[in-house]
């Protein structure tokens, strides 16, 4: 299957793949467990971008201070470890490493969760857990000594439920279904609508010296999740395995080489992740830094740049949709790697005008309260072209028996990504915001030339003519 060759309403077969009771699919509708998956994951992301809007600041207006006391458990020691390794740290570099950390991790243990519900608990019961200690962990940052150990529960959390939620999307559908490569785009739909209410609502509670009912708002989206989950249960694909009518003619060797492109182009989606990274990481510190947030007498919130990027993303997917439509329709469709170049390109045109505006406007609270959101415009559209395609191409080219196992390693992939960006925000002061934006954009351009130069040796098989 070409992958989102046609996210149109399609004449294909039913489902025999669902593990749903809704029986039989209607062609031209998706199954009712694609908007339960889609309604959980809304509110799951919510509560994970609500609550990473206040991330930062928090610690660098809240916890640094107290931490310097020993009010924080584990701070001290954690930071000695990382001098150890990366030398001294400055108050903002080393809550940059500890953001990092956190992010990067979030994004390393789906593969084990992908085990987990692959092998043992199933996929189903595993989100559950997730959920669960998700919740907690976001209720226990209401204390902040237990600052870390909350980080822990989050990072748990997620890696049970990122890659078992996505993987039971595509479980929905039978292998020819093209339906498959829109149900990821709507699902995604979901996950960045609540990327633009999380940090909307908690971010208003946490910045306006509140932070606890910040991330107390956080976990508790975390629990209306949970309950839409649990309430649309019946609807949601079986956890039994069921086989992959191509994969089971394919021979090994083929095998292996669908799991080798997926992995080369998970390492491709690297060089638009790492400079995305820095959208929660540094941005929020530079645009404090930077821009007048007075409009009309009313301040703009941080955390309301970084709202910016889910709505972007839902504002953009329906344009997406029909230009992937008429590519379709004409056979232009490009592969999943050059589309991933093409994210990487906008990725590299958003730094490159942060790089610019950094340059012109270099004074303390200079630059317009608008100009900030023309990021956004650019790296968030760029995503539509990235982990969307990613997971499609996973749901679509893996093996059936380790889908969620290689689900997971798409996310790790972005364990990656974002430790790196952790490591390379300590840059961020000694370069210079100017120098610190160009070389995060040159680091997406260099993706967008290796989609170009090896876009036939990452062409799925069957992307091949």
């Amino acid at each position: 299957m070409s992958i989102a060759r046609d996210i149109t309403t399609q004449t294909s077969a039913p489902s025999t793949r669902s593990g749903t009771q809704d029986g039989p699919q209607a062609n031209s509708r998706h199954p009712r467990g694609l908007t339960v998956l889609a309604t959980t994951e809304l509110w799951e992301r919510f509560s994970f971008y609500g609550m990473q809007a206040l991330l930062m600041l928090y610690m660098t207006t809240r916890l640094v201070p107290l931490a310097g006391h020993g009010g924080v458990w584990g701070w001290l020691g954690l930071r000695r470890a990382l001098q150890s390794v990366l030398g001294p740290l400055s108050d903002q570099a080393y809550a940059s490493q500890i953001f990092g950390l956190y992010t990067g991790l979030v994004y390393l243990t789906p593969l084990a969760g992908g085990l987990l519900g692959d092998r043992l608990l199933g996929r189903r019961q595993t989100v559950l857990l997730g959920g669960a200690l998700m919740a907690l962990g976001h209720f226990l940052l209401a204390v902040e000594a237990a600052f870390l150990p909350a980080l822990l529960l989050l990072i748990l959390g997620s890696g049970c439920l990122k890659g078992n939620i996505a993987t039971q999307v595509g479980a929905l559908y039978a292998p020819a279904d093209r339906r498959r490569d829109r149900a990821y785009l709507l699902f995604n739909l979901g996950i960045n609508l609540g990327a633009f209410a999380g940090p909307l609502v908690c971010g208003v509670l946490g910045e306006q010296g509140n932070w606890h009912l910040g991330f107390a708002m956080a976990g508790l989206g975390m629990l209306v999740g949970l309950a839409i989950y649990v309430i649309g249960w019946r609807h949601l694909p079986r956890d039994t395995a069921i086989a992959h009518p191509c994969a089971e003619a394919q021979p090994l060797t083929d095998a292996r080489r669908r799991v080798g492109v997926l992995l080369a182009l998970v390492a491709l989606t690297a060089f638009y992740n790492i400079p995305v990274g820095e959208g929660f990481n540094v941005f929020p510190l530079w645009i404090d830094a930077a821009a007048n947030r007075q409009l009309g007498g009313f301040t703009i919130p941080v955390s309301w740049y970084l709202a910016a990027d889910g709505l972007v993303t839902v504002l953009a997917s329906p344009l997406v949709v029909m230009l992937w439509k008429r590519q379709t329709e004409r056979g232009t469709l490009p592969p999943v790697a050059l589309r991933i170049g093409i994210g990487c390109a906008a990725m590299a045109a958003a730094d490159g005008l942060l790089a610019i505006l950094a340059h012109l406007w270099p004074l303390p609270h200079s630059l317009g309260p608008l100009a900030g959101y023309a990021y956004f415009l650019l790296a968030s559209s760029a995503y539509l072209y990235v982990m969307p395609v990613l997971l499609a191409a996973v749901a679509g080219a893996a093996p059936p028996r380790l889908t969620a196992t290689m689900m997971g390693a798409a996310y790790a992939g972005l364990f990656v990504a974002n430790l790196t960006a952790g490591w390379l925000a300590r840059f961020y002061e000694p370069w210079g915001a100017a120098r610190f934006w160009a070389f995060h954009a040159a680091i997406a351009a260099t993706g967008a030339c290796l989609a170009v130069i090896a876009r036939r040796p990452l062409s799925l098989p069957d992307e091949q003519p």
